[in-house]
């Protein structure tokens, strides 16, 4: 009896290049980002709970918490794209808002009074990403801050 061949196993997509979603200047708008960059991540096939995801997921908070409470002009959003560097292994997040004039240093953070109650954002993302930078918005007023991380990094220990 001849029974034709089995239809190929179901392959998961390949993942998109790019998540890019426009946020509400707001503590909620801050933590959907983060949100749906940890989703996209998952679909990508960066689960939740791995190193990769976790260590995006606390740099997207991190940018984004800086464009709500510094980067914020009334009546506009905040940007954020996440983007897979094909060429060398590498997840970009990218964080932009539309002031210009508040731009973060690129150089080494220090270390923050033991008594303040900020000031450790950047110092995170520079531990946390193989890099990051500033640079001017690509459509519009305003700067983009960006960070990236390689998928084959070693975990953390």
């Amino acid at each position: 009896m001849y029974t034709s061949p089995s239809p190929p196993p179901p392959s998961r997509p390949a993942a998109p290049a790019e998540f890019a979603m426009a946020f509400t200047s707001t503590p909620r708008g801050a933590r959907l980002a983060r949100l749906f960059v940890s989703h996209c991540l998952d679909a990508w096939g960066h689960p939740y709970d791995g190193d990769v995801n976790e260590t995006l997921a606390l740099i997207t908070a991190e940018l984004c918490a800086n464009a709500v409470r510094h980067g914020r002009v009334p009546g506009r959003d905040f940007h954020v794209r996440l983007a897979a560097e094909t060429d060398d292994g590498r997840l970009r997040v990218e964080v932009s808002d539309t002031r210009a004039e508040h731009r973060p240093a690129v150089t080494a953070p220090t270390d923050p009074d033991t008594e303040s109650e900020s000031g450790r954002g950047l110092l995170l993302v520079a531990t946390l990403a193989d890099d990051w930078g500033v640079t001017d918005r690509r459509s519009g007023p305003g700067k983009t801050v960006w960070a990236s991380v390689s998928v084959t990094r070693p975990p953390a220990k």
